[in-house]
């Protein structure tokens, strides 16, 4: 007689409770973890010199060295963009329209996720699977001992600086590829500076201009916290570096998903 694929005991729907279970108190976790570290972020004693120093030494490793070269391969990404845009307008008689659309595609929606998702790749994945290394060979438990707190000498560091330099990252970015805009629509004159200025002031009005600060700031919070905050509660489950990095890019993606979501929402409901 041929087994019951669907037998209680093979039922996939029997591990639901338990798997939603887990998925929700790993999100509360993470959000307890979020608050631990703003309350010590609004704590003076987190910025004696020996943290100054380490978040400046973070901020300087996670931003200097990819700084030049993702502003480069941005900078190409936009051209070709700009290029593209700027064609296909004027073919459909729509030229008019051609800047604006160029700022909205790039600056207000590309440029921040690539500078969120390469900020998470190259400084925040890595930095959190130092930390799982960091905790197992008992460098918490050694700090702890000389009587200081491992969230406030290793992590907030971390933190603050992945939040800075993703932002930095998004700044530059958007800044040389307004530049560009200008360059391919009107050349290397002054005559269209006016107008150039007058439409992106038109296009960041106040409430853009907020959804895109907010958003430029959660999504550099997002990359900052998820990978972090996966690896030091997951720890136990999450034994090599190679798991720690994609259980924290899995929720690093769905987390930019949702910011991205609500900031289409927002800029275009």
């Amino acid at each position: 007689m041929p087994q019951n694929l669907f037998s209680p005991l093979e039922n996939p729907l029997d591990d639901l409770p338990q798997t939603t279970l887990r998925w929700l108190s790993g999100w509360w976790r993470i959000i307890h973890f979020g608050a631990q570290l703003l309350v010590l972020t609004l704590t003076p004693s987190s910025y004696q010199r020996e943290n100054r120093g380490t978040m400046a030494r973070h901020f300087y490793v996670d931003t200097a060295p990819v700084l030049p070269w993702f502003t480069v391969l941005s900078a190409l990404i936009s051209l070709v963009i700009i290029r593209i845009v700027l064609v296909t307008s004027v073919s459909y008689g729509l030229s008019q329209y051609a800047l604006e659309m160029v700022v909205r595609v790039l600056v207000l929606e590309l440029i921040p996720l690539a500078a969120a998702v390469f900020s998470a790749l190259r400084c925040t994945i890595p930095n959190a699977a130092d930390l799982v290394l960091l905790r197992s060979r008992g460098g918490f438990d050694r700090i702890r001992a000389a009587g200081a707190d491992p969230l406030a000498v290793e992590v907030l560091p971390r933190v603050g600086a992945s939040v800075l330099a993703t932002l930095m990252l998004v700044a530059v970015s958007c800044v040389v590829t307004l530049v560009l805009c200008y360059f391919s629509v009107y050349g290397f004159i002054a005559g269209g500076f006016d107008n150039y200025t007058h439409t992106v002031g038109r296009i960041f009005e106040p409430q853009l201009a907020l959804i895109f600060c907010l958003k430029a700031f959660f999504l550099s919070v997002a990359v900052a916290l998820l990978p972090i905050a996966s690896v030091l509660y997951d720890g136990p489950r999450v034994r090599t570096r190679t798991g720690a990095e994609v259980q924290s890019l899995l929720r690093v993606f769905s987390m930019i998903l949702v910011i991205e979501a609500a900031s289409l929402v927002g800029n275009y409901a």
